[in-house]
């Protein structure tokens, strides 16, 4: 009876090994993970008629809550071994303001992240130009990409929740195989 229970014991644990969550972390930080981000709070949707790229004032921004919001996660990259990344972010002042609040070093403005939520027809050749992007990275570290949430469906098919971040493996086809997602509330 011991025997059996012995054996029992142990082939449950070798399947719970065999499906156990991959640690999304430490993913990240060998490179063998990006984590795509949808930029902080930012109240509203979509941005004010005729606004225009590098006028904050003419955009929907990041409001005190999402400006914490990008701090806590900046935090939490932190905490979870991640003291610098190469982060890439849309040229919308809502990403680069999160993108720069998650303080992992110095932010490259990357046009590919930016939004098509004003012009669907732009949104399958962006979203292929972006995924090429990627593919071509070869990252040996942590990487983020701060964007919107139509460039993150577009390249896994989830929408995500503002703050949220999707560790996903840079795929060959789309949608990119997402490896878990972190709540950044």
């Amino acid at each position: 009876m011991l025997r059996r229970e012995f054996l029992s014991l142990s082939l449950a644990g070798l399947a719970t090994s065999a499906f156990a969550a991959p640690d999304l972390w430490g993913e990240a930080q060998a490179g063998r993970a990006i984590v795509l981000m949808r930029h902080a709070l930012a109240p509203g949707t979509g941005d004010p008629q005729g606004f225009k790229l590098g006028a904050c004032s003419t955009q929907r921004n990041l409001s005190a809550e999402g400006r914490a919001q990008a701090a806590r996660i900046g935090a939490l990259f932190r905490a979870n071994g991640i003291a610098r990344a190469d982060v890439f972010s849309s040229q919308w002042c809502r990403c680069l303001d999160t993108a720069s609040g998650l303080d992992l070093g110095p932010v490259t403005e990357q046009p590919l992240l930016n939004s098509f939520f004003g012009n669907p027809e732009d949104g399958r050749p962006q979203t292929e130009a972006l995924h090429r992007w990627i593919v071509g990275l070869k990252p040996t570290g942590p990487v983020v990409l701060v964007t919107h949430q139509v460039n993150i469906t577009g390249l896994t098919s989830v929408v995500p929740a503002s703050g949220e971040m999707l560790f996903v493996t840079p795929g060959a086809v789309l949608p990119l195989p997402v490896l878990g997602r972190v709540n950044g509330a």
